[in-house]
Protein backbone atom coordinates (compact mmCIF):
# COMPACT_ATOMS: atom_id res chain seq x y z
CA UNK A 1 0.00 0.00 0.00
CA UNK A 2 1.82 3.25 -1.06
CA UNK A 3 0.99 6.32 1.35
CA UNK A 4 0.78 10.00 0.22
CA UNK A 5 2.91 12.37 2.06
CA UNK A 6 0.93 14.56 3.96
CA UNK A 7 2.09 17.78 2.19
CA UNK A 8 0.38 16.34 -0.72
CA UNK A 9 -2.77 16.11 0.90
CA UNK A 10 -5.56 18.84 1.18
CA UNK A 11 -7.60 19.40 3.87
CA UNK A 12 -10.17 21.42 5.21
CA UNK A 13 -7.31 24.30 6.36
CA UNK A 14 -7.38 25.06 2.54
CA UNK A 15 -11.09 25.83 2.52
CA UNK A 16 -12.90 29.03 2.21
CA UNK A 17 -16.14 28.98 3.30
CA UNK A 18 -18.93 31.20 3.38
CA UNK A 19 -22.76 30.32 4.90
CA UNK A 20 -25.50 32.38 4.96
CA UNK A 21 -28.96 32.83 4.88
CA UNK A 22 -31.09 34.15 2.31
CA UNK A 23 -34.38 35.65 1.63
CA UNK A 24 -35.12 34.09 -1.51
CA UNK A 25 -36.46 30.49 -1.67
CA UNK A 26 -34.29 27.73 -2.85
CA UNK A 27 -36.50 26.97 -5.92
CA UNK A 28 -35.80 30.69 -7.24
CA UNK A 29 -32.03 30.10 -6.03
CA UNK A 30 -31.93 26.92 -7.68
CA UNK A 31 -33.32 28.30 -10.98
CA UNK A 32 -30.86 31.82 -11.00
CA UNK A 33 -28.05 29.31 -10.80
CA UNK A 34 -28.94 26.72 -13.48
CA UNK A 35 -30.53 28.93 -16.28
CA UNK A 36 -27.18 30.76 -17.85
CA UNK A 37 -29.32 33.48 -19.33
CA UNK A 38 -30.26 33.92 -15.30
CA UNK A 39 -26.81 33.02 -14.16
CA UNK A 40 -24.62 36.01 -16.02
CA UNK A 41 -27.32 38.68 -14.37
CA UNK A 42 -25.89 37.96 -10.91
CA UNK A 43 -22.43 35.87 -11.22
CA UNK A 44 -20.02 38.58 -10.90
CA UNK A 45 -19.58 42.21 -8.67
CA UNK A 46 -21.47 44.50 -10.83
CA UNK A 47 -20.68 46.60 -12.74
CA UNK A 48 -18.24 43.73 -14.28
CA UNK A 49 -20.82 41.35 -16.27
CA UNK A 50 -20.35 37.89 -17.52
CA UNK A 51 -20.67 35.99 -20.40
CA UNK A 52 -21.78 32.34 -20.28
CA UNK A 53 -19.40 31.04 -22.88
CA UNK A 54 -20.20 27.17 -21.81
CA UNK A 55 -22.96 25.73 -19.46
CA UNK A 56 -24.13 21.99 -19.60
CA UNK A 57 -25.46 20.89 -16.05
CA UNK A 58 -24.19 17.91 -15.48
CA UNK A 59 -20.97 15.91 -14.10
CA UNK A 60 -18.40 16.29 -16.67
CA UNK A 61 -20.09 19.32 -18.37
CA UNK A 62 -18.42 22.56 -19.34
CA UNK A 63 -19.00 25.39 -17.03
CA UNK A 64 -17.09 28.65 -18.32
CA UNK A 65 -17.44 32.17 -17.68
CA UNK A 66 -16.21 35.75 -18.80
CA UNK A 67 -16.30 37.94 -16.98
CA UNK A 68 -15.05 42.24 -17.93
CA UNK A 69 -15.17 45.21 -15.99
CA UNK A 70 -15.85 48.53 -16.65
CA UNK A 71 -11.97 49.31 -17.02
CA UNK A 72 -11.36 46.57 -19.78
CA UNK A 73 -10.30 43.85 -17.44
CA UNK A 74 -10.87 40.66 -17.99
CA UNK A 75 -11.38 36.98 -15.91
CA UNK A 76 -11.88 33.65 -18.26
CA UNK A 77 -12.85 31.06 -16.36
CA UNK A 78 -13.17 27.58 -18.21
CA UNK A 79 -14.02 24.45 -15.86
CA UNK A 80 -16.20 22.08 -15.75
CA UNK A 81 -19.13 20.39 -13.45
CA UNK A 82 -18.82 17.44 -10.91
CA UNK A 83 -21.60 16.59 -9.56
CA UNK A 84 -25.33 18.21 -10.11
CA UNK A 85 -27.65 17.19 -7.23
CA UNK A 86 -30.91 18.90 -7.91
CA UNK A 87 -32.41 21.70 -6.12
CA UNK A 88 -29.56 21.29 -2.94
CA UNK A 89 -25.76 21.37 -4.58
CA UNK A 90 -23.54 22.06 -7.54
CA UNK A 91 -19.98 20.97 -7.18
CA UNK A 92 -17.53 22.66 -10.01
CA UNK A 93 -13.67 23.17 -10.48
CA UNK A 94 -11.44 25.07 -12.64
CA UNK A 95 -8.57 22.07 -12.72
CA UNK A 96 -10.93 19.95 -14.93
CA UNK A 97 -12.58 21.33 -18.71
CA UNK A 98 -15.56 19.22 -20.01
CA UNK A 99 -15.41 15.44 -20.20
CA UNK A 100 -13.05 15.26 -17.30
CA UNK A 101 -10.00 16.72 -19.46
CA UNK A 102 -7.20 18.03 -16.77
CA UNK A 103 -6.77 21.98 -17.20
CA UNK A 104 -3.92 24.35 -15.06
CA UNK A 105 -5.94 27.28 -14.32
CA UNK A 106 -4.42 30.03 -13.38
CA UNK A 107 -6.30 29.93 -10.21
CA UNK A 108 -7.18 26.03 -9.13
CA UNK A 109 -10.01 25.05 -7.01
CA UNK A 110 -13.22 23.30 -6.51
CA UNK A 111 -15.97 24.86 -5.33
CA UNK A 112 -19.77 23.30 -3.51
CA UNK A 113 -22.73 25.24 -3.57
CA UNK A 114 -25.07 23.97 -1.17
CA UNK A 115 -28.47 25.01 -1.04
CA UNK A 116 -30.94 24.06 2.03
CA UNK A 117 -34.42 25.60 2.96
CA UNK A 118 -34.91 27.39 6.55
CA UNK A 119 -38.28 26.82 7.32
CA UNK A 120 -39.32 30.29 7.15
CA UNK A 121 -39.31 30.93 3.24
CA UNK A 122 -35.54 31.44 2.71
CA UNK A 123 -32.55 29.56 2.22
CA UNK A 124 -29.23 28.49 3.53
CA UNK A 125 -26.64 29.06 0.83
CA UNK A 126 -23.06 27.78 1.66
CA UNK A 127 -20.18 28.18 -0.96
CA UNK A 128 -17.17 25.83 0.42
CA UNK A 129 -14.12 27.09 -1.74
CA UNK A 130 -11.29 24.18 -1.82
CA UNK A 131 -8.15 24.69 -2.92
CA UNK A 132 -5.08 22.74 -3.39
CA UNK A 133 -2.63 24.27 -0.72
CA UNK A 134 -2.50 26.77 1.37
CA UNK A 135 -0.77 29.87 -0.86
CA UNK A 136 -3.35 29.12 -2.91
CA UNK A 137 -6.24 29.67 -0.78
CA UNK A 138 -4.37 32.94 0.71
CA UNK A 139 -4.15 33.68 -3.32
CA UNK A 140 -7.52 33.57 -3.49
CA UNK A 141 -8.12 35.49 -0.61
CA UNK A 142 -6.08 38.64 -1.13
CA UNK A 143 -8.07 38.69 -4.73
CA UNK A 144 -10.62 39.64 -2.44
CA UNK A 145 -12.64 36.33 -1.76
CA UNK A 146 -14.89 37.34 1.08
CA UNK A 147 -15.69 41.03 -0.67
CA UNK A 148 -16.63 39.54 -4.45
CA UNK A 149 -18.03 36.02 -3.11
CA UNK A 150 -20.26 37.93 -1.15
CA UNK A 151 -21.40 40.74 -2.59
CA UNK A 152 -22.51 38.17 -5.73
CA UNK A 153 -24.68 36.31 -2.85
CA UNK A 154 -26.28 39.12 -2.26
CA UNK A 155 -26.92 39.73 -5.99
CA UNK A 156 -28.11 36.19 -6.41
CA UNK A 157 -30.75 36.98 -3.02
CA UNK A 158 -31.92 39.74 -4.60
CA UNK A 159 -32.13 38.61 -8.50
CA UNK A 160 -34.05 35.45 -7.18
CA UNK A 161 -36.49 37.59 -4.96
CA UNK A 162 -37.76 38.72 -8.35
CA UNK A 163 -38.29 35.68 -10.49
CA UNK A 164 -41.90 34.26 -10.14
Amino acid sequence: MTQKPSDQVATEANDLIITRTLRAPRSALWRAWTDPELLKQWWCPAPWTTEVHAFDLRAGGAFHTFMQGPDGGTSDNPGSFLEVVPHSRIVFTSLLLADWRPHKPWLPFTAMITMEDTGAGGSRYTARVMHPDDATREQHEKLGFFDGWNTCITQLDDFALTLR
